[in-house]
Parts: structure tokens; sequence; C-alpha cells
């Protein structure tokens, strides 16, 4: 990501924010709306066969009309809602953080992009830390050392 001050936590409670508004916004004005998400965030009660949850793509678009928007509901971390998968329309409750929602759309119109990270965010000591381990590693490795002492020469 090009935009270091977009990969913080501060960033992303300002999008979370940001979405669980504009959804609250759309239910207020009873107006049904879609969203692309993380699918391997989202949980399926029941959850769904194995070949109906590996047929949905990586970032996947689910359509809150009829009863899927009258089933849905908001919390401070999902968005929840009903809805029928397959040939069968198998009934699940479907569960999507907040912060996995990566686009929202009215019809469609995009009127939300969250380019946020969805995974935690590593704090900077976390870094610090990492890098020596990794400095760690590779002086730990005898033909790494080696090298380093024929640089220093």
């Amino acid at each position: 990501m090009p935009y270091k001050a977009l990969e913080t936590q501060e960033f992303k409670t300002l999008m979370k924010k940001h979405i669980l508004k504009t959804i609250k916004y759309l239910f207020s004005s009873n107006q049904e709306f879609s969203v692309a998400c993380e699918i391997s965030a989202v949980n399926f009660e029941p959850i769904l066969p194995k070949e109906i949850y590996h047929s949905l793509p990586e970032v996947t678009l689910f359509m809150l009309a009829n009863y899927s928007f009258e089933s849905a509901s908001l919390e401070d971390e999902y968005l929840s809602f009903e809805a029928g998968f397959g040939p069968e329309n198998i009934g699940a409750l479907v569960q999507i953080p907040i912060t996995s929602i990566r686009q929202m759309f009215v019809g469609e119109y995009p009127i939300l992009i969250n380019i946020a990270p969805s995974s935690p965010i590593k704090e900077v000591e976390e870094e610090i830390e990492d890098e020596e381990n990794s400095m760690n590693a590779l002086l730990n490795n005898p033909e790494n050392a080696k090298l380093l002492k024929k640089k220093k020469r």
C-alpha cells in the first residue's frame, strides 16, 4: 500500500465508524444495498455445505434485498442477515465483520470503498521485534556469519 498513514489502527477505526454510519443511514432510509466482503471472515449459521462455501469467490457480493434486508441487523462488530444459498436455497444466518466489508453499493452505484486492512495491524514494537528476530536468525546461520565476516574486511 503506497500510503503508510492508511495502514494504521487510527485509519482502520475511522473506516469502521464510516461503514457503521453508512449502514445505519441505509437502514433508517429503508434503502436496500449490497456489500462486497472477504468471504474468509464471514460466519454462516448453520455452516454451509463445503461445495457451496468453496464456490463463493474470495470477495463475495451479498445483496441485502427483500427478506435478507428485512432480516438484517447491525451490531458494533457485525452486519447480520439471513440468506439462501445454492439450488436448494439453503438458509443461513450470515455474519459479516464490519472491517471485512470492502465495498458497498446501492443499485449499481458504489457508495463506499474500504481500503483499510482487515487483518490486525502490527504495532511498531512488533515490527522492531520481528526485525531483531530476523537478524538473529540470519546471524545464527554459520554460512551467513562467514559472508558477513568477509564483507567486514
